[in-house]
């Protein structure tokens, strides 16, 4: 439990990072350009903004991460805004981005998950890869389909008597997307985390 709350002061600290600042300022403005666009597929929509914000959640922690995702609300509210702004949608924002640096957090993280192949003895850290499918199933099944679900129930966005059927019809686009969203997560997570971790060691070296 010691960690667990060191971690949210370690990620704190990274506020003082000038490297942190522009960084997480680069990928909010990606999350915002990636909003703009989404893919459709009938009646799915796929939208791959939440990778920005899991990127600064990996990097940099949860204290980061959830100002991040408060940012991005309100950084997209003014860009285009549509409808009145709702400050309980801000605040699941930012607990996105507390999600994603709770689970992906990488600074203090002492144990590993590794797989063994048996025929060469190679092995392969896996520990990214099941931090990632843990961080998007808690973003999906606690922000898409509770929070999310409540708040648009709250605000009349769904009637009542719709709850239950816009329950059945989001866990079933969520399932969908979540087909696309963890291959990218794989993709995506440790090729940000090496070109970090390879400019930090140039700037060491320098």
């Amino acid at each position: 439990m010691k960690s667990f709350f060191k971690m949210f002061a370690d990620s704190f600290r990274e506020f003082g990072n000038l490297r942190c600042i522009a960084v997480t300022g680069v990928f909010i403005a990606i999350s915002m350009a990636i909003e703009m666009f989404s893919i459709d597929i009938g009646y799915v929509k796929l939208n791959f903004a939440f990778l920005a914000i899991a990127v600064i959640g990996m990097l940099f922690g949860p204290t980061v991460g959830f100002f991040a995702g408060l940012a991005c609300d309100v950084v997209g509210f003014v860009a285009h805004p549509t409808g009145a702004f709702l400050p309980l949608y801000t605040l699941v924002a930012g607990l996105q981005g507390l999600i994603y640096g709770c689970c992906l957090y990488m600074k203090n993280d002492t144990h590993s998950i590794v797989l063994r192949n048996k025929l060469d003895s190679t092995e392969r850290d896996i520990t990214l890869f099941l931090k990632a499918v843990l961080a998007r199933l808690l973003d999906v099944i606690v922000i898409n389909l509770l929070i999310n679900t409540k708040l648009n129930l709250h605000y009349g966005f769904i009637p009542k008597e719709a709850y239950s059927t816009a329950i059945v019809a989001r866990i079933a686009k969520n399932v969908i997307e979540l087909c696309a969203d963890i291959p990218l997560l794989f993709i995506i997570l440790p090729a940000c985390l090496a070109a970090y971790k390879r400019v930090v060691r140039q700037k060491a070296s320098a």
